[in-house]
C-alpha cells in the first residue's frame, strides 16, 4: 500500500489510519539558492528525503503516512531576487493550521513536519502550539540537519554554512546532478561574523533579523566549491536513519504522568 495519502481514496484513507497514525508533511521552499543551484532545492530535499524516511519507518513497523509536500512557504529572506516564490507569514500560517484541521478530520492524531527550509522554522514552532490548542493534534517539527563544512568534511564555513553552501549543494548533486553547475559555484561566508560568541544564525544567545544578500549579491551563505555527490549520499543516508529514530520517539511521546 502506498504511504502517500492522496494516492488513496477516501474510504480507504479512512480505514487505513487509527488514532496512533503519524501524518508527515514535508515543507520546502522555492527560492534562489544562487547561480548554481535550482529554485526548488528545499523542496526537493524536503520531498525526497522526508518520503524516504516514511518508508524506512513503515517499513521498520511504524503507523506513518505522509503528505504532498508545500513547495511555497515563508521565503521573504529572498524576496530581492527573481524565480523566488513565497508566502506571507499570515497565508503560510493558515495554510498549515487549514491543513492540521483537515487532518484532525480523519482519524489520525499525529502531524509532523518535516521540514527543509531554515525560513519556516519559527513559524512552524508557532503553528504546533496552535494547532495542538485548536485541534487537539500532537504536533512535531522535524529538520533534516545538514551539517556546515567543518574543514573535515568539506570547507571550513566557519558555521555560516546555512544556505546553498557544502552540504545542501552536496545533497542535490546526489539527488539531481544535471540541476547543479558547479562552474558558478563561489565561496560567499560572512567571515566577519565569525568571531562573534553571541550573536548567531543558530543556536546563539542573540538573534538578528537577515536578508539573505546582506552577506554578499549571491545570496549565497556557504561555500559550495568543494561539494560533492559523495558527501551528499552520506548526508542522505544520516537525514534517513535520523528520521526514522525520531518517528520512533514520536510515535511513543506521551507527555501525560503515567
Amino acid at each position: 500500500m502506498s504511504r502517500l495519502l492522496s494516492e488513496l481514496s477516501g474510504p480507504a484513507l479512512a480505514s487505513a489510519l487509527t488514532a496512533e497514525s503519524i501524518v508527515v508533511l514535508p515543507t520546502g521552499a522555492t527560492e534562489h539558492h544562487g547561480p548554481h543551484l535550482p529554485l526548488a532545492t528545499d523542496f526537493l530535499m524536503a520531498e525526497s528525503i522526508g518520503t524516504a524516511v516514511v518508508d524506512a519507518a513503515a517499513g521498520a513497523g511504524l503507523d506513518v503516512w505522509r503528505l504532498p509536500g508545500l513547495a511555497y512557504t515563508k521565503s521573504d529572506e529572498h524576496h530581492w531576487a527573481p524565480g523566488t516564490v513565497w508566502l506571507g507569514w499570515e497565508t503560510m500560517m493558515s495554510t498549515v493550521v487549514d491543513i492540521g484541521r483537515s487532518i484532525a478530520a480523519t482519524p489520525a492524531k499525529t502531524l509532523v513536519f518535516y521540514n527543509g527550509h531554515g525560513g519556516n522554522v519559527a513559524l512552524l514552532q508557532v503553528a504546533l502550539r496552535e494547532l495542538r490548542r485548536r485541534f487537539g493534534l500532537r504536533t512535531f517539527l522535524m529538520g533534516i540537519g545538514i551539517p556546515a563544512g567543518d574543514g573535515v568534511n568539506g570547507p571550513d564555513e566557519r558555521g555560516f554554512g546555512i544556505h546553498g553552501g557544502h552540504g545542501e549543494t552536496s545533497m542535490i548533486l546526489h539527488l539531481r546532478p544535471e540541476l547543479v553547475d558547479l562552474s558558478s559555484a563561489e565561496r560567499w561566508v560572512p567571515d566577519q561574523l565569525a568571531d562573534h560568541e553571541l550573536i548567531r544564525f543558530n543556536g546563539g544567545a542573540v538573534s538578528f533579523g537577515w536578508l539573505s544578500n546582506d552577506f554578499g549579491p549571491s545570496g549565497v551563505i556557504g561555500d559550495p566549491t568543494g561539494a560533492t555527490a559523495e558527501w551528499g549520499a552520506a548526508l542522505f543516508d544520516r537525514a534517513v536513519d535520523a528520521g526514522v529514530a525520531a518517528l520512533r520517539e514520536i510515535a511513543r511521546f506521551r507527555p501525560e504522568p503515567r
